[in-house]
């Protein structure tokens, strides 16, 4: 059966969409009349029917939020950790592992808090007041008392209160880039669209709640209210989107459950054991289980992780890129796809002018944005303008004929006014400087969709009037054919054809020398006849530093893929200009809509461009990709981008030019807008990554042989070598010392060359467990071994107990060095990171403290060591140094083998 076509959010129950219906149609269909509009009891009726007009969103009790932080499986593991050491009477231990289930739960809480604020935003967005007819009678009322049917006014200054089917339009501009992502605001009018389908950015006859009226004045029909809005969809959109977790919490997560159901696993087994042959007495062997299980946990693992990740948002601060979350530091490092916006991301937001073609001459123009810095070139070269009459008169015209205000406000230039209009101040100023012209205007015809150009008539200081026009070219070929009919149409149709490929808009300019008699200008004037000057493309110009970092991106496997309001053609050649692909495919939003959510998931890595997209497109686009497996990135700056923001697996926002609801509803904010940083984002949380790698394979196997002399001891039915404060020490000073190491280590080499890690897949590979397995075993077995050895030769408990706990702490120095680094440890890379070295000689100096201190001998059961006793126990924790390094030189002897045989 053919698929029937998606039906546009806004369309209402009837024979069509609002935006194909007449005027005629559409108060029929409301019962409202333009003249009286609806009466007090009909709007009445109507608000108590759907309610005000106004965001409503179910609210989350605060407690609820913060308790449901706690719903974690490294928490669990905190949380039986803490009832462990109350139950043995550590109550520092039990403190301390506290305060770090309260923080990450702080952390959780705020995250949820923020996102929360999105939707406030967004509430605050729709229009507070709001001019209508009722009964016969303009009125302002409150904008949340409208309702269907309701006559409203809009002119320039406004924000507009509702979605509105225009019914009269008198040259009005809406600035909708935070809802569509078009960059200029749109001319719109109140004529009834052929085409069901025609995508949001294109149904000139609507305005939407929240966009802002820029020019002009119109009359129209409220058609929806409050949640039925656009801008009620993306309210509901971003709450309706569940946060995930970000890929290295789930494999946190999962690695967690794997960790206590294999520590509870072997407590078991072992107390049921010890029960059953029974070894000791039952208080005594619950204690030695207990015991087993604190020290197998590694309790420092999520503080150690947390750390490492506030020193990448420390890091990431420090390139102008706020992370709200610290796991959002990681992610980017697991980032199949960059889904971008275009416009003021990947490009300037300022429309620039680039080609200037005459009669004569091709030139072009250096310099993007509205900030007057750049040249007039010609054939590579400065021009030297005032040579050109043709185009000093296509510069004066275009500055002339203009209704736009170029300033500089704080460093940064800024107009008040079209885009377009902005474009030609700028290349004013660039070919013939700060001066403006010695004219003064005597009338003009303001720019309206009906003849879509503008015109002013000028006197300049000799008497001579002129007249300046620009706009379509369509509309000044007829002016120019009747000056000249020799014109070449067909010339500079081919001229526009390929400035149109390039995605640049077009704006034809013309002058005209009328009488000193003539003081105003006037329709029929200039279609008497006016002098065709030329042809300016202009167009919202990439980022310069943007192209070099999607090649680099490009290299490290990540793929970029531009979101956007615009044209698919305009889309489409940015993309080409900042090398997105090498064949860049695109597809509109339409297109996306005639799509099922499986047709979509099955061809979406085909495209690299999403044009004419609207907001429940981008949320579609990211959970399309998602759903392939995708680790996913969002950057936006409007209204329209919330809920694509909040879906990705990260959303970034941009600081300067994005909106209060696209910032909360993200995970980063880029400070200056800066596209760029994301490369270095992405490199920041591949380190990370690696490093938090590093930390639990270090942690894991060392808290585990302190589990396993336990158990060892218990199977062979001997005293504990250690004493629970003293596996409580081993814990605690490793977690202030040795393991924060990890945080300083430097980035291996080529880490922007690799793609990016599998998700889904464990933390630990096959050889991780393997080693994490035999280091363990041998740690242990080394401490075991001394003990029984110590103790047989006359030793006493005390001193052997002390030995065995320095053998594993100085198992985990000597670990430490093979962990590192893929490369050998006695390497060039041995020196790279200082800070290792610094927390080994924290960690030696809290060891001889413990073993020399009496207050300490006294809390933690040690005693004094002879120099040939620490020989012992240094000898024993090389050994792990030595078994490890020669793992790691078979590892390496096999991937060299590999890559010959590939070669």
């Amino acid at each position: 059966m053919e698929k029937q076509p998606t039906v546009p959010p806004d369309a209402k129950p009837g024979p069509a969409p609002i935006f194909t219906q007449t005027e005629t149609q559409v108060l029929t269909k409301f019962n409202s009349d333009l003249e009286q509009g609806l009466s007090t009891p009909t709007a009445a009726q109507r608000l108590a029917k759907n309610g005000p007009n106004e965001l409503t969103a179910h609210v989350t009790p605060k407690w609820v939020m913060f308790l449901r932080q706690f719903n974690n499986v490294i928490i669990y593991i905190l949380l039986f950790a803490a009832a462990l050491t109350l139950l043995l009477q550590h109550y520092s231990d039990a403190i301390v592992i506290g305060l770090v289930v309260i923080i990450n739960a702080l952390i959780g809480y705020f995250q949820e808090v923020n996102a929360s604020n999105s939707l406030e935003k967004i509430k605050s967005l729709l229009s507070t007041d709001a001019t209508v007819i009722r009964d016969g009678q303009r009125t302002d009322i409150p904008a949340s008392q409208l309702v269907i049917g309701d006559i409203v006014y809009l002119e320039a200054g406004d924000n507009v209160p509702a979605d509105m089917r225009l019914l009269d339009a008198d040259n009005l501009r809406i600035q909708e880039a935070a809802l569509t992502g078009e960059a200029d605001s749109v001319l719109k009018d109140f004529t009834p669209l052929d085409s069901a389908l025609t995508p949001l950015a294109e149904r000139t006859n609507m305005a939407f709640a929240s966009t802002a009226v820029t020019n002009g004045s119109a009359t129209g029909i409220v058609v929806a209210t409050g949640h039925d809005t656009e801008l009620g969809q993306i309210a509901d959109d971003v709450s309706n989107v569940k946060a995930a977790k970000t890929p290295l919490m789930k494999e946190l997560d999962d690695l967690g459950k794997w960790i206590s159901y294999f520590i509870i696993g072997i407590a078991i087994a072992l107390f049921v054991f010890g029960w059953w042959i029974d070894l000791y007495a039952l208080p005594t062997l619950a204690l030695a289980v207990v015991t087993m299980v604190v020290g197998s946990l590694p309790e420092g693992l999520p503080a150690s992780t947390s750390v490492i990740l506030a020193m990448g948002v420390n890091r990431m601060a420090k390139h102008n890129a706020i992370v709200k979350t610290l796991p959002a530091v990681e992610t980017l490092g697991a980032v199949d796809v960059i889904a971008t916006d275009k416009t003021g991301t990947l490009t300037k937001n300022e429309m620039t002018a680039q080609d200037i073609i005459t009669r004569e001459h091709c030139y072009q123009v250096s310099g993007t944005g509205y900030a007057p810095e750049g040249q007039i070139m010609l054939n590579q070269q400065p021009a030297t303008v005032t040579d050109d009459a043709t185009l000093v008169k296509l510069l004066t015209a275009g500055f002339e004929a203009n209704d736009t205000i170029l300033q500089q406000e704080d460093g940064h230039w800024i107009i008040n006014g079209e885009p377009t209009d902005g474009a030609f101040l700028t290349l004013y100023h660039k070919g013939l400087g700060a001066t403006e012209p010695a004219v003064t205007e005597l009338d003009r015809i303001p720019f309206d969709s009906d003849y879509r150009y503008i015109a002013r008539l000028d006197v300049d200081e000799a008497g001579q009037h002129e007249i300046f026009i620009k706009g379509a070219p369509d509309k000044l070929y007829a002016m120019a054919t009747a000056a000249d009919p020799n014109f070449d149409r067909a010339h500079w149709d081919n001229v526009i054809q390929d400035l149109t490929h390039q995605g640049k808009r077009v704006v034809a300019v013309g002058h005209k020398l009328v009488g000193a008699d003539v003081d105003e200008v006037t329709h029929a004037t200039l279609q008497q006849g006016v002098d065709f000057l030329g042809i300016v493309g202009i167009i919202d110009p990439p980022r310069e530093e943007v192209i070099a970092a999607l090649k680099e991106m490009r290299t490290a496997g990540v793929k970029v893929k531009m979101i956007t309001g615009d044209h698919p053609d305009t889309a489409a050649a940015i993309g080409r200009q900042l090398g997105l692909a090498d064949d860049i495919q695109s597809i509109t939003g339409a297109e996306l809509d005639q799509m099922s959510p499986e047709e979509l998931r099955a061809n979406i890595n085909r495209y690299d461009v999403f044009a004419r997209t609207t907001p429940s497109n981008k949320l579609a686009i990211i959970d399309a990709y998602q759903q392939t497996g995708k680790v996913t990135a969002m950057t936006g700056d409007g209204v329209n981008d919330a809920p694509a923001l909040k879906k990705a697996d990260i959303g970034v926002a941009m600081g300067i030019k994005g909106t209060d609801v696209a910032k909360d509803a993200a995970d980063m904010i880029l400070v200056d807008d800066n596209f760029t940083t994301m490369t270095k984002a992405i490199r920041e949380g591949r380190h990370l990554y690696t490093n938090i790698k590093k930390t639990i394979a270090f942690l894991l196997p060392t808290s585990f042989a302190e589990g396993l002399i336990v158990a060892f001891s218990i199977l062979m039915q001997q005293a504990l070598p250690l004493v629970p404060t003293q596996l409580l020490w081993i814990n605690m000073v490793s977690a202030i010392t040795i393991q924060f190491a990890f945080i300083f280590e430097p980035e291996e080499q080529g880490i922007m060359q690799r793609p990016p890690r599998k998700t889904g897949t464990s933390l630990l590979n096959k050889h991780d467990v393997f080693q994490m397995a035999y280091v363990s075993v041998l740690i242990a077995v080394m401490g075991l071994w001394a003990f029984d050895w110590l103790t047989s030769s006359g030793v006493s408990h005390v001193i052997a107990s002390t030995i065995t706990v320095n053998i594993i702490v100085l198992g985990k120095v000597f670990y430490l060095f093979n962990i590192r680094t893929p490369h050998l440890a006695f390497s060039r890379h041995f020196w790279s990171n200082p800070m290792a070295f610094a927390t080994i000689g924290l960690l030696l100096a809290l060891q001889l403290l413990l073993v020399y201190l009496p207050f300490m001998q006294g809390v933690f059961k040690t005693g004094n060591m002879s120099w040939s006793q620490w020989g012992i126990a240094i000898a024993a924790g090389f050994v792990t140094l030595i078994v490890t390094e020669a793992d790691k030189v078979i590892r390496i002897l096999i991937d060299h083998r590999r890559r010959s045989a590939m070669r």
